[in-house]
């Protein structure tokens, strides 16, 4: 095996209880609204938010990945702006890793990059994966 590409969905959902620190009502009703994120065995709703990078990275990180694919940029099409968690703030601290401790997690608040309409923001693209090397230091990928 020469490389280990991961794949991850252009926002973050999560199945039950938990921190999820980029979590948001409007992003995870808009997807609500198109018919995305259920489960598809119950039905329920997933919690959604933005891509968060710090998860991503970390990861990464530990699964020894070397490239993103990332997936349902289309969901992403009419909102404005796009915003990537790049760090959580803990009690001050700016983290660029999750802590180790879950009460910790819950307390953290997202750090945000915003990608405005028109910017050279991740676009919808046949190549999706490509498309996205500009921003994998962002999104956490390997710049290889």
């Amino acid at each position: 095996m020469d490389r280990v590409l991961g794949v991850m969905k252009a926002y973050t959902t999560r199945v039950g209880e938990g921190a999820l620190p980029t979590e948001d009502p409007t992003i995870a009703g808009m997807l609500h609204e198109m018919g995305r994120e259920f489960g598809a065995t119950t039905g329920r709703a997933r919690r959604c938010g933005w891509f968060d990078a710090v998860a991503t990275r970390y990861a990464t990180m530990i699964n020894g990945i070397d490239e993103l694919a990332i997936t349902n940029l289309d969901g992403l099409d009419t909102v404005d702006p796009i915003k990537v968690c790049v760090a959580y703030r803990l009690d001050g601290k700016k983290l660029e890793v999750p802590p180790s401790d879950a009460a910790q997690l819950t307390r953290c608040q997202p750090v945000y990059l915003e990608f405005p309409a028109g910017s050279d923001r991740p676009r919808r693209r046949r190549s999706s994966p490509i498309c996205l090397t500009r921003h994998g230091t962002t999104c956490g990928a390997s710049q290889s």
